[in-house]
């Protein structure tokens, strides 16, 4: 049999390459060194993007992979390189983004001894990925590369950390990938969905008077928005998302009622807890989303469906559970749902919406308080102008939530964010790999002041790799929802929440990104219209209110009905 000896490093780009993998984000170091000499012969097959942070490589890693639907990839050194992208490997294990993440390591020989950057990279990432794993042979890394992304996209996604030792990059080895392998892991063999599981759902579903299906991001995972609508219409039963599910469906959709939780509308809170019949489809029941768990849908009998078994009834108990991906348990259902529309149930939710819209968005969207912006305006400015069709990737925080309320989405994975772990400096290296992974969409990060203060150096990497990406930072020259909460619930102590910012249009004229600053709203939607149109990045400063909250709001540990306007 012919041999085929490669370095270990060459055989990991090789095995990049079989898995489809056509960008991956990384920044160099001591310990990876001869992982990026080899990649220096393997510029025109893969894009690496050099990023000035591992953080913003992971995080934009977490962009690409939502925006494409594909396996992540980033690369970092050992040690502080391998630390630096805890945090994104944390974030992309609870909001369920496939990674593959690859950090160097010391020689074999050297591990224990406390050499120069080494730390114990497979310990401190072990709780936070689907699998990691240390090589440590040059032999182990073609199949270890398959398993590895084996594991990333199948079941639930997840991140995957491979510690490559340094020698295992330099020692040859007989290459030969397999990328059509079918690994033995019994949590992620195949579910045989449980037909009568779905007999019972569609008995339930058509004999329901207020039904409500809630989809959250593994909608958009399986691709089943369309067959979710295809439910939803079939039963005429109005469709609600979590903030993860978001751009599932169609914003402009008549079935599609808003988004649920802490700050979401106020009809699909209060269907929640009116509804006799919850059809919850690939979300988690976070907390906020929930609310007081004691006192959530008290009313409601709930199917929760799910790949991850390990969600039923973690927090809230379901009356039926049916494990399966979304899109073929949908499917499933769908021949047998047929229901009229309940005339009191579609009265009550319309009611609901128009006491939002007099009370709050209405009101919100058209005040001029001395002509200065609310966050609400600017958001909604990016929506209309943008007709729904851009992909808005957020950072943490008021700006975050607002985003949610007032952005409109015509197609799925067009809103990107940190959701569970609720990571500030999410947005901007994010919003890098988003436009990457979907260079023919227009891509707009909404920041924060200081969110975006944590990974601006990122605009570095716009910078260099020449990426056509809108910027927008709504500078309320606060730490926005922890000021909110200090107003609320700590008797207006502002404690250290202000900011002191620098001027945001001398940074980014520093990088060379053309760049404007608006304060008046008169002014609001040209400067967007003009950043919308420009071809190349752009960032725009949108000076906002500064003690501006978003509403509605569900405060922590109260019920769904408990809503502050």
């Amino acid at each position: 049999m012919q041999k085929n000896y490669i370095k270990g490093s060459e055989a990991v780009l090789k095995s990049l390459i079989e898995e489809g993998v056509d960008t991956i984000f990384g920044y160099p170091g001591g310990t990876i060194m001869p992982l990026y000499d080899e990649l220096f012969n393997y510029k025109e097959k893969i894009n690496h993007i050099l990023v000035r942070h591992e953080q913003g490589a992971v995080h934009a890693a977490q962009g690409y992979s939502r925006a494409s639907g594909k396996v992540g990839v980033c690369i970092a050194t050992a040690g502080p390189g391998a630390t630096n992208i805890v945090t994104g490997i944390a974030d992309a294990l609870i909001d369920s983004t496939p990674l593959v993440c690859i950090t160097a390591q010391v020689s074999s020989d050297k591990l224990g001894t406390n050499f120069f950057q080494e730390a114990d990279t497979i310990s401190i990432t072990v709780p936070i990925t689907k699998w990691s794993y240390q090589i440590t042979s040059a032999d182990e890394v073609a199949v270890i590369i398959a398993k590895a992304f084996y594991i990333a996209r199948t079941g639930r996604p997840g991140p995957v950390l491979i510690s490559l030792t340094k020698n295992a990059q330099i020692e040859l080895t007989n290459y030969k990938y397999r990328s059509d392998l079918v690994f033995n892991i019994p949590c992620l063999k195949r579910v045989q969905i449980s037909q009568s599981s779905i007999k019972e759902a569609i008995d339930l579903i058509n004999s329901s008077k207020k039904p409500m299906i809630i989809v959250g991001q593994g909608v958009i995972i399986s691709e089943a928005g369309g067959d979710v609508i295809e439910l939803a219409e079939r039963g005429s039963m109005p469709i609600v998302s979590t903030l993860m599910g978001l751009s599932a469906v169609p914003s402009n959709h008549p079935l599609f009622a808003g988004n649920v939780g802490m700050h979401g509308n106020l009809a699909p809170n209060m269907m929640t807890q009116r509804s006799d019949l919850i059809i919850a489809i690939g979300m988690r029941f976070s907390d906020r989303v929930t609310g007081d768990t004691s006192r959530y849908a008290p009313m409601a009998k709930i199917i929760h469906i799910d790949i991850d078994k390990a969600e039923f009834n973690k927090t809230i108990k379901s009356y039926l559970q049916i494990q399966g991906d979304a899109k073929e348990v949908v499917k499933l259902l769908i021949p047998g749902v047929k229901r009229s529309l309940d005339s009191e149930w579609d009265s009550f939710i319309k009611e609901c919406w128009k006491k939002e819209r007099d009370l709050i968005i209405d009101k919100l969207l058209s005040d001029s308080v001395n002509d200065t912006v609310s966050m609400a305006q600017a958001v909604d400015s990016i929506a209309r102008i943008g007709k729904g069709s851009v992909v808005i990737v957020t950072d943490v925080g008021q700006h975050q939530m607002f985003c949610a309320r007032y952005s409109k989405f015509n197609y799925g994975r067009s809103m990107i964010t940190s959701g569970g772990l609720g990571t500030m400096g999410f947005g901007l290296p994010a919003a890098i790999g988003a436009k990457v992974g979907a260079p023919q969409r227009d891509v707009v990060a909404i920041l924060g002041d200081g969110g975006f203060q944590m990974t601006l150096q990122e605009l570095g990497t716009i910078m260099q790799s020449n990426i056509d990406l809108k910027v927008v930072i709504l500078n309320n020259s606060f730490l926005g929802m922890v000021r909110q909460w200090q107003e609320l619930f700590f008797e207006g102590r502002y404690s250290f929440t202000e900011m002191i910012n620098p001027n945001f249009i001398q940074i980014s004229n520093a990088y060379n990104i053309v760049s404007k600053r608006v304060e008046i709203r008169e002014e609001l939607d040209y400067a967007v219209k003009e950043m919308l149109e420009f071809r190349g990045s752009y960032l725009l400063e949108v000076v906002v209110r500064n003690e501006e909250n978003v509403f509605p709001m569900v405060p922590s540990g109260s019920s769904l009905d408990e809503i502050l306007y």
